[in-house]
């Protein structure tokens, strides 16, 4: 059997690196879980062993996987579930070897890039076909992240969430003379302002390219809806490249920004070197424990335009000899009682449940920053959206890269650019 590649999600495996720093309080209740799930089947054929893999949640969160485990068998008699964890490195390849042998666990843990490289050979349970309650249980853009192009089905319960806001430094707001409550809400304003910093403080509030993602997040097409084509080099696409391109060239992004030395927005911002970022719910916490110096002086807004999603999903082996204990369990561990204790021991992380959006408890602010920040993230999970097709690879990223850097330095036009890109890779497209 051929296997395609599957690939990492950098933003998958961002939120794994999170939770790999993170510890689970302690304590003789931890790790307990909610009743059982009564929506997820007949009980009655709920019942034998299946196998449960995730990636990377040991040694930090096995006491919280056990109790979910223990309750889920306690809730269920007769069931028996056996964990897997993966290091996070190698994950892929770990995941590729399990399906060339046809040794897929029951229940694995896949971001939807890996899902939709399984799905596509045939590995993955549509989940339609087994769970009716679907649509009603979680989040919309978290269950269409799941969804692909050209293929009917889902093909993954969400199971916890990220998403990204913008972050401001105050300080520098203020001594550009911009009011840092009201910061830029569209690129018009974003480009307007930054022209505003460097003018009067010759410091920077942008720094860096465009992506996918910025077109996505401005409602313009990346991919046909049956899958086969590109379609991001439209006029409006290149309107937007053209506006990155005016900026750079009047001085309002950093020289390095097209080159191999830049060392990243979050970093500059982190080094208190820009004025503007992106970043998920709890980013304050990290840009403060690597530079102190910025406590009181970062503020939080809502991302511009459409709000990304970064999903972690369970997906359930269409070579499962258990399918009915297999969905069981997928849907009892991302149950909304499940997740939203996983939520609150892990701060950026999400409960991906319909149920979870409407307790606005869950989304109160403690009135600081970070709070803000969190309650912003929390409230935008409903509408938020993965906003990069997983059909595009590490491969065509490269070249979509480099046309956008041509067309930022003027080398070629904004269309021109684009279309180049679009043709290269929807050659690569049709290989997948």
């Amino acid at each position: 059997m051929k296997i395609r590649s599957i690939r990492a999600a950098g933003a998958a495996l961002t939120v794994l690196a999170a939770l790999g720093g993170c510890t689970l309080s302690g304590g003789d209740d931890a790790g307990a879980g909610p009743a059982a799930d009564t929506t997820a089947g007949a009980a009655a054929d709920v019942i034998g062993e299946v196998t449960l893999q995730t990636w990377a949640l040991k040694p930090n969160f096995t006491e919280y996987v056990e109790g979910v485990i223990a309750d889920f068998e306690k809730a269920y008699p007769g069931t028996t579930v056996t964990w897997l964890d993966q290091p996070g490195d190698g994950y892929s390849e770990t995941l590729r070897a399990q399906a060339a042998a046809g040794e897929l666990p029951d229940v694995t843990n896949l971001p939807p890039d890996f899902a939709f490289s399984l799905s596509r050979e045939g590995l993955l349970t549509d989940l339609t076909t087994v769970d009716d309650a679907l649509a009603d249980t979680y989040v919309p853009g978290a269950l269409e992240a799941y969804q692909y192009a050209g293929t009917e089905g889902t093909f993954g319960y969400p199971w916890y969430l990220t998403t990204d806001l913008n972050y401001w430094n105050t300080e520098m707001f203020e001594a550009a003379g911009l009011d840092p409550a009201a910061p830029p809400t569209t690129l018009d304003e974003l480009i307007a302002q930054a022209r505003t910093m460097k003018d009067v403080t010759g410091g920077y509030l942008m720094s860096r390219k465009p992506g996918l993602g910025d077109f996505a997040a401005e409602g313009l097409p990346i991919l046909s809806e049956d899958g086969t084509r590109f379609t991001f080099n439209t006029p409006e696409a290149a309107e937007l490249l053209d506006a990155y391109r005016d900026a750079y060239a009047d001085g309002l992004m950093p020289d390095d920004v097209l080159t191999d030395a830049y060392l990243g927005n979050s970093q500059l911002f982190t080094e208190g070197k820009v004025a503007w970022s992106t970043g998920g719910g709890n980013f304050i916490a990290t840009v403060l424990e690597n530079n102190p110096s910025l406590e009181g002086k970062v503020a939080p807004s809502p991302y511009m335009g459409a709000t990304p999603l970064y999903v972690q999903g369970l997906s359930i082996s269409s070579q499962s000899a258990n399918v009915p204990t297999a969905v069981a369990l997928a849907r009892f561990v991302t149950n909304a009682a499940n997740q939203e204790a996983f939520a609150e021991e892990v701060p950026g992380v999400f409960p991906s449940t319909a149920e979870s959006l409407e307790k606005p408890e869950l989304a109160e602010s403690d009135g600081t920053p970070q709070g803000a920040a969190k309650q912003i993230a929390y409230t935008s999970l409903g509408t938020a959206r993965l906003l990069q097709p997983v059909e595009v690879s590490e491969a065509m990223t490269t070249i979509i890269n480099q046309q956008l850097a041509a067309a930022i330095a003027g080398d070629k036009t904004s269309q021109e650019a684009l279309d180049a890109a679009v043709e290269e890779c929807d050659k690569l497209l049709a290989d997948q």
